[in-house]
C-alpha cells in the first residue's frame, strides 16, 4: 500500500502490528512507545521529512486514551502530577515543533538529536536501577521504606512511612489504590500500597517545560521523557506514574498535531502536516496494546519493566548516533 504524504509503501497490516508490540510493553513503563516507533519509521519505512514527528504524535491522539481508561478504572491515576505534566509541557511543545521544522530538517542531524535524546532518556532509566537497589525494591513492592530501613527513611522525604491509614486507605492498600492527600503549590503527596509518597510540585513543573520543548521537536509528547525522571529523580513508583505520564503525552501530542497542521501552510518546501492514514494505522495497533499493557502492568515486576525499555532505548540510540558518524 502507498501512503502519498510520507512517501511509504508498506503492508496495512505491519504498522499496526508494530504498534501494538511496541505500545503494550511500552505502556507499562508509563510511555506510549511513540520514541520507538518513530525510529522505526525512519530507519524501516525511510520516512523522514518533518512531518513524521506530527505523524507520530497522531499516533498518541488515537492510541493512548485505551491505556489512560484503564489506569483510571483501577484508580491508579495521579490527578495532580497529571496536571503539573501537562501545564508544564504545552507551552514546550509550540517551541519544540518550530526547532523541528528550522532547525532539525535534515534527516541525517534529526536521526543524531533522535539518538541523544533516547541515550539520554535509556541511561536515566538504567542509572536508576542502578542506584540504590534496596530501596528501589522497597518502593517499587509498596512496601514503606520507613519499615523497610528506619534509617533511610528519615533520609528520604520521597516515601516516608504513613500515619494510622483510614478503613478506606486501608481498603485501597489492599487493592492498590492511590490516595492523594495534599496538591499545593510546593507539595504532591499520595498514598500507595501503604507508602507515602511525595514530590515538589513546582520541580515537576519545570521539568515537563523542558520535556515539552524535547519531546515537541522529537514527536512523542515528551512522556517517555519524563517518566525516567520521575522514577530516578523524585523515586515515584512505576505502577503509579504510568497514567499520568500517558495523559500528558496524549494532552500535548493533540496539541502538537494541531500546532503542526497549522503551520504546515508556511513551510510549503517541506511536508510538515501529518500523514492521516499511516498515523491511523499506528494507532490502531497501539489501542489495543495500551490497553492490554495498562491491564497487565500490576503482574509484572516494576524492576524487569524498567530493564526491559531501558536496554532497548540505550540500544536504539547507540546504533543512531554511530551511524551519524559514519
Amino acid at each position: 500500500m502507498h501512503f502519498p504524504v510520507s512517501g511509504v509503501d508498506v503492508s496495512p497490516l505491519v504498522p499496526p502490528l508494530v504498534a501494538f508490540v511496541v505500545s503494550f510493553f511500552a505502556s507499562m513503563g508509563g510511555i506510549s512507545g511513540a520514541f520507538l516507533l518513530l525510529p522505526f519509521q525512519v530507519s524501516v519505512l525511510g520516512y523522514t521529512h518533518p512531518s513524521v514527528s506530527a505523524t507520530n504524535q497522531f499516533y498518541n491522539v488515537v492510541a493512548i486514551p485505551s491505556g489512560v481508561y484503564r489506569y483510571i478504572k483501577e484508580k491508579r491515576m495521579v490527578w495532580p502530577l497529571t496536571i503539573m505534566v501537562v501545564l508544564g509541557t504545552l507551552p514546550g511543545v509550540f517551541l519544540g515543533a518550530i526547532i523541528r521544522i528550522v532547525w532539525l530538517p535534515d534527516p541525517k542531524l534529526f536521526k543524531l538529536f533522535v539518538g541523544c535524546v533516547l541515550l539520554y532518556i535509556g541511561g536515566k532509566l538504567i542509572q536508576s536501577l542502578l542506584s540504590k537497589p534496596s530501596l528501589t525494591s522497597e518502593q517499587q513492592s509498596g512496601t514503606p521504606a520507613a519499615q523497610a530501613n528506619p534509617t533511610q527513611a528519615s533520609k528520604d522525604m520521597t516515601a516516608t512511612k504513613p500515619t494510622q491509614p483510614t478503613a478506606a486507605t486501608q481498603g485501597h492498600i489492599e487493592h492498590g489504590f492511590v490516595d492523594v492527600l495534599e496538591f499545593s503549590r510546593t507539595r504532591i503527596a499520595y498514598y500507595f500500597k501503604g507508602a507515602l509518597y511525595e514530590c515538589s510540585t513546582t520541580g515537576i513543573f519545570v521539568l515537563s517545560l523542558i520535556v515539552g520543548v524535547i519531546g515537541g521537536a522529537y514527536g512523542i509528547g515528551g512522556g517517555a521523557i519524563i517518566a525516567p525522571f520521575l522514577l530516578s529523580w523524585f523515586r515515584l513508583p512505576v505502577h503509579t506514574i504510568s497514567g499520568a505520564t500517558l495523559m500528558g503525552t496524549f494532552i500535548t501530542s493533540v496539541t502538537g498535531v494541531l500546532f503542526y497542521s497549522a503551520i504546515a501552510p508556511f513551510f510549503p518546501q517541506y511536508s510538515v502536516a501529518p500523514d492521516w492514514t499511516l498515523g491511523l494505522l499506528f494507532g490502531i495497533g497501539g489501542v489495543a496494546g495500551m490497553y492490554l499493557g495498562a491491564r497487565c502492568q500490576k503482574f509484572v515486576s516494576a524492576t524487569l519493566i524498567k530493564w526491559m525499555l531501558g536496554i532497548v532505548i540505550v540500544s536504539t540510540a547507540a546504533k543512531y548516533i554511530w551511524e551519524y558518524f559514519l
